[in-house]
């Protein structure tokens, strides 16, 4: 585990794969939906990023599967993967926890006012 915050991409990508094993594009909808449509992941940069992902440790092949014709590859987190995306949620976690104090205090100083 590094002390280098996730790019977001990445979390996003290890969220989706926490819950279950899962093929690319089914990540890519995932991420779409669990972004509301925010973030939409090309497919050549997902790939890149499974592949990094894989080098790393954080993920591995689940099992694959011939669809139409196509091979389709499905994912899953390893153990350091899930203590990974674990460490990456309790930092974001204490950055919006002191974020959400600091403007309590703000608005504490300007007696409720939002300016």
């Amino acid at each position: 585990m590094s002390d280098v915050p996730m790019r977001e991409p990445t979390f996003l990508v290890l969220t989706a794969l926490a819950e279950e094993p899962r093929h690319g594009y089914a990540v890519i909808e995932d991420v779409a939906t669990m972004t509301s449509g925010r973030v939409r992941l090309r497919a050549g940069t997902l790939y890149a990023a499974l592949d990094r992902l894989r080098v790393d440790g954080l993920i591995e092949v689940d099992r694959e599967e011939v669809v139409q014709s196509r091979l389709r590859r499905y994912y899953r987190l390893t153990g350091a993967g899930e203590q990974s995306l674990a460490a990456e949620s309790a930092r974001l976690r204490l950055q919006a926890t002191i974020a959400e104090s600091r403007l309590r205090t703000r608005r504490t100083h300007l007696g409720g006012a939002t300016a």
